[in-house]
């Protein structure tokens, strides 16, 4: 029955500011009106509706005001140097700054390769990708970095 999640959406105060940011992130504009935009996240399978509004100011939890956006093994390991050409600041998470991100997030059994970074709204935003599934192996979270170095075969 269910395929998949088709759409997701975010609060922001300027909705031409936020139109040029999500641009600066390759997705395509879908659909737009005087305070509604559209991105296909993957074209025809989901897409990022952002909604201008005055209520923006919504105090962050990770129920709110995050979008997780999948990516590959290959771009994770690019991604801060992705980010930064387009003048996008990785931020601090889970106590580690910028520079040990990458993360590795232990949803045990699971692994996933993670970087958080944020619109020009504060709306928190994460580019991940799975490491493995379904290991039984805790571990702690740790940079990518030291992932790889630990995972060499």
């Amino acid at each position: 029955m269910i395929k998949g999640l088709y759409e997701a959406h975010l609060p922001v105060s300027n909705l031409a500011n936020s139109i040029k940011f999500y641009e600066k992130l390759d997705l395509e504009l879908a659909y737009q009106n005087d305070t509604l935009a559209f991105f296909w996240i993957e074209k025809g399978h989901s897409w990022l509706g952002l909604w201008e509004t005055d209520n923006v100011n919504t105090p962050y939890h990770p129920s709110l005001r995050h979008i997780a956006l999948h990516v590959d093994m290959e771009d994770i390991q690019n991604a801060k140097e992705w980010l930064e050409q387009k003048g996008i600041q990785v931020r601090s998470s889970f106590g580690f700054p910028p520079e040990k991100q990458p993360l590795v997030l232990p949803n045990n059994p699971h692994a996933h390769a993670a970087i958080y970074f944020k619109d020009p709204d504060g709306n928190s935003l994460e580019l991940i990708a799975p490491l493995r599934l379904d290991v039984e192996e805790d571990f702690k979270m740790m940079s990518l970095e030291d992932w790889n170095r630990q995972n060499k075969a």
